[in-house]
Formats: structure tokens, C-alpha cells, sequence
């Protein structure tokens, strides 16, 4: 019996976007991270074996092109992406940029994700594994993600004098914020039978 589409493509691209350290809050650029040649040529091997339709192609070179810190090349194809996804995307590109109001904006364009249900139970679990569970309380309202709450405490992050040790919580937090976009689109594109 082979294994279901989604196990193959969801785990052979974790693999594929993996990095050494996490993105950071800001634009970056880190070391250790891929050049857009290498990314692509490394998709197209991937796309040739998982055979995505072209909407999810793109959704995830943008997403690859944006936790590898290309963040121009990954805004040319979120702007062409319309979807909650691509806005979804959009979002995490000017966050990062930062561009906390233009963020707001394609969050708002979002709308209330499937996502946002599993992501507000991961960043529980998170919280509840680190000194700051104030701080991840304050990313969930009514069970559910409050993308607006981690812009906020992203840019506030940001101001802080020197090194703000929410940091590598927050970084830790927009890890799992694609994770749980990532795992929507592939559960999307290869739905179980």
C-alpha cells in the first residue's frame, strides 16, 4: 500500500524550506539560507514528484522564496494571489518587512482562517511550555489565532531596546503560524479519502 499524497508532499516540503535557524521577525536576510536559483530548481524537482495544480505551486514558492528572506520575489507572486492564502501570505511578508499597517490590511483580507482554530491550540502549547504564557494568551481570542495581537507584539518586540528575550518565542510562534498554513493548503490540495 503506498502512503497517502499529503504525508509524502507535506513532510518531502518541511524538508525542502528547512533552514539551520528560524526566519527572523524582521526582513533579515540570515546566513545559511538559499538562493532563489537553488530554491527553485529545488521546487521544481519537488512539483515534478508531488504534481501540485498551479495555485498551490505558487502559494508555496511564495512561502519557500519568503522563509528563505527572498521577500521580493515571494511579494511579486503573493501580489498576483488573491486567496486567503495569498493574502494569508501577503500578511507575513509585511509583518516582516516591517510594515505593521500594511500587515493589518492583507490580514484583515484574510479573514477568519480554517487555520486559526490549530494554530491557537499549538501556540497554547507552546505558552504552556514557556516562561511567558501571558504572551501567548494574548495571541488567542475566543479559542481562536489574533493575527492583529501578533503584529502587535512583533512590533513592540521590535521597539524594545536591545535584545527583547520574546523574541525567539515570537519567532518560534511564526513557525508554527506557516506550519499551520502549509499543513491547510496540502490537506487542501491532497484531501484524505
Amino acid at each position: 500500500m503506498s502512503a497517502h499524497p499529503h504525508s509524502i508532499g507535506f513532510e518531502g516540503f518541511k524538508k525542502l524550506i528547512a533552514t539551520p535557524e528560524l526566519p527572523d521577525l524582521g526582513p533579515g536576510p540570515r546566513a545559511n539560507v538559499e538562493s532563489i536559483a537553488v530554491l527553485n530548481q529545488k521546487l521544481e524537482d519537488y512539483f515534478a514528484t508531488a504534481n501540485p495544480r498551479n495555485p498551490t505551486r505558487e502559494l508555496l514558492r511564495c512561502a519557500v522564496l519568503l522563509w528563505h528572506d527572498h521577500h521580493d520575489a515571494a511579494h511579486i507572486i503573493a501580489q498576483d494571489d488573491s486567496s486567503a492564502e495569498g493574502s494569508f501570505l501577503h500578511g507575513i511578508l509585511h509583518r516582516r518587512e516591517p510594515d505593521y499597517d500594511n500587515a493589518r490590511y492583507w490580514f484583515r483580507r484574510v479573514g477568519k482562517h480554517p487555520t486559526y482554530s490549530s494554530l491557537a491550540k499549538s501556540v497554547a502549547e507552546l505558552g504552556n511550555r514557556s516562561p511567558d504564557q501571558r504572551l501567548t494568551s494574548k495571541l488567542i481570542s475566543s479559542g481562536l489565532w489574533d493575527p492583529f495581537g501578533f503584529i502587535d507584539a512583533c512590533a513592540e518586540a521590535a521597539r524594545a531596546p536591545g535584545s527583547d528575550p520574546r523574541k525567539k518565542l515570537l519567532q518560534q510562534i511564526q513557525a508554527l503560524e506557516l506550519d499551520a498554513l502549509l499543513r491547510y493548503i496540502f490537506e487542501r490540495e491532497y484531501p484524505e479519502k
